[in-house]
């Protein structure tokens, strides 16, 4: 079973709006120096899309920065990502990383001209 379960994916039209969850146990999320999203096109790298540290401290791709927000709620041990002013090239499978050790199975995130 997934130890990372995303959430919030889908096909939108350039432009719009989607907002993205991964959900993980208390232990996992209270002990992960770092959590954060990462996004993998088809034949493209693994590419870091916005980092939150245990401090609070944001760490966003140059693509994304302005567009994207991170944030958590620890009541829930969950990471967010919205999405906002979405591109066709943001259009890839997202997947949920606490670091260290920790990474979900993705959720596709799809954006039509």
């Amino acid at each position: 079973q997934a130890q990372l379960v995303e959430s919030g994916g889908g096909l939108v039209q350039a432009g719009g709006s989607l907002r993205l969850s991964c959900a993980t146990s208390r232990s996992i999320f209270s002990g992960a120096m770092a959590m954060g999203w990462y996004r993998q096109a088809p034949g493209k790298e693994l590419e870091m899309v916005a980092v939150i540290s245990n401090e609070g401290l944001t760490t966003f791709a140059a693509r994304v920065r302005d567009r994207f927000t991170i944030s958590r709620d620890d009541a829930k041990s969950t990471v967010y990502l919205q999405m906002d002013d979405l591109k066709v090239e943001d259009t890839a499978t997202y997947i949920c990383s606490m670091r260290p050790g920790y990474w979900g199975q993705g959720t596709q995130v799809t954006v039509s001209a």
